[in-house]
């Protein structure tokens, strides 16, 4: 079968196509025709070597993955062949999701969306976790609070909103002026130019307060929250030096690092099913143009989720 692979780490054009076995599903598992499989940010991180997730290459990249299923190990009842599914399978260990054919755990995929395409579909398992996690399972957002979403128009940040507002919060996301409108068309009530904005200034008694950006933001995020307000963090969640401050404001604090669950991946096809959440795909690239892809994630201007179509 195809794959995308590297012999080292560096820049996108360490990516190249190469023939490896088609994998054998395992007791448990399923093997997925992929038909699409989504770049994320990390992956580019894993790629260069910034973050060495899966040690020294040669691997194969990727986590998202949307396709029907092949093969059907004896004793797993979920799945039969033929079925559209969608995951995010063995993050954050090897998914090798950069190829035509994935082994994965059942219970780590879910029912594609109806919905949605394959395209779109492989662009929701990693962010749209990662919001599902932040927001219902870990804040609980409730009709009437009011939730901020940093970098609004990006994979997670996007998908963020979409969640908020089918909880009834009212949401203000920051986005640079070029995103405004999409931001607004996902149904925020407010967005912020954090070029131009502070938007500690212009922001108070906030209910939650989702960090996808780090750095400064994380530690300036708890003067706008209320007393008692919580401080989610998908980047800085292991900073003791942030749990410690956000604490010492009289705030909450909570890092969340997004898992596999097919429980939360049937919450996000139903919310898609129903019409509340659509992903936002601006780019399906062929997966032999991997590199491009990792360009364009690179970019920091991607809106939405870029998507490798096989």
């Amino acid at each position: 079968m195809r794959a995308i692979s590297q012999r080292s780490f560096g820049d996108p054009d360490v990516l190249h196509l190469v023939d490896v076995p088609k994998p054998t599903p395992l007791p448990s598992e399923v093997l997925v025709r992929v038909h699409a499989a989504a770049v994320n940010p990390v992956d580019a991180m894993v790629r260069s070597g910034l973050f060495p997730l899966l040690g020294e290459p040669p691997f194969i990249l990727g986590w998202d993955i949307s396709g029907v299923v092949e093969e059907v190990v004896p004793g797993v009842n979920r799945f039969q062949v033929g079925d559209e599914v969608y995951g995010m399978p063995f993050f954050p260990r090897p998914g090798n999701a950069y190829a035509d054919y994935v082994a994965v755990p059942s219970r780590q995929l879910a029912r594609k969306p109806a919905a949605l395409d394959h395209s779109h579909a492989a662009a929701l398992p990693l962010a749209g976790l990662t919001a599902w996690q932040s927001l219902v399972d870990t804040a609980d957002v409730q009709p009437g609070q009011r939730v901020l979403i940093h970098a609004a128009g990006g994979g997670v940040g996007h998908l963020a909103v979409q969640i908020a507002k089918s909880r009834g919060a009212h949401v203000i996301g920051t986005a640079g002026a070029t995103k405004h409108d999409f931001v607004l068309g996902l149904g925020a009530d407010e967005v912020l130019d954090y070029t131009t904005t502070d938007f500690t200034t212009a922001l108070h008694d906030l209910d939650v307060v989702l960090d996808t950006v780090g750095g400064p933001v994380g530690p300036r995020s708890i003067e706008v929250l209320r007393p008692g307000g919580l401080l989610v963090t998908v980047v800085d969640r292991t900073s003791e030096e942030l749990r410690t401050a956000t604490l010492a404001a009289g705030k909450r604090f909570a890092g969340v690092t997004v898992e596999p669950d097919h429980v939360g991946l049937e919450a996000l096809a139903a919310l898609a099913d129903a019409g509340e959440l659509r992903p936002y795909v601006e780019h399906a690239i062929p997966l032999e143009d991997a590199s491009k892809a990792h360009e364009f994630i690179e970019s920091g201007r991607t809106r939405g989720k870029i998507v490798l179509a096989l």
